[in-house]
């Protein structure tokens, strides 16, 4: 049983989240909070396998909260769901310590395997996003200048 904190600004939202996640029998979800702040205080009361995270909310957004929850309940991981695409959030958040990243239009069957997986300690990052985020990982590790050596002058013969 994965033990589930749905943590969102819109009560809407969490609610629909809710009843959503209450339809898998291997997930249970054991509280909602209204944001991060009220995530760090629910967490070690209903000790969560994955909290499920939104970004941006009042008094305490998701990534701050993501952040210190990690650095509080390490065994703790934190699946993002969001409606922000932008590179700067998505890159914070894993910064942060989140094991995924995925937007609130995901499918309920792929929301309901990636919180499995996150339980299971596997990463999570919306297709959609998944190549950008490659794409600037490999840019901000890659060597300067050219990947392969340069190429020897050809001799006179073999020109």
């Amino acid at each position: 049983m994965v033990r589930v904190l749905i943590v969102d600004d819109q009560t809407v939202v969490r609610e629909g989240l809710a009843a959503i996640l209450g339809t898998d029998p291997e997930i249970e979800v054991v509280g909602l909070a209204g944001n991060g702040q009220q995530a760090l205080e629910l967490v070690p009361k209903v000790q969560p396998d994955v909290v499920l995270m939104d970004l941006k909310m009042p008094v305490l957004n998701g990534v701050q909260a993501t952040r210190r929850l990690r650095q509080q309940y390490p065994l703790v991981r934190v699946l993002v769901l969001t409606t922000y695409a932008a590179d700067e959030w998505v890159m914070d958040a894993i910064a942060a310590g989140a094991a995924g990243y995925l937007l609130k239009d995901t499918r309920r069957a792929e929301l309901l395997e990636a919180i499995k997986g996150t339980a299971q300690g596997r990463a999570y990052l919306d297709p959609s996003i998944a190549g950008r985020v490659i794409e600037r990982a490999v840019s901000q590790h890659s060597p300067p200048g050219p990947t392969s050596p340069p190429a020897e002058p050809l001799t006179e013969r073999e020109q």
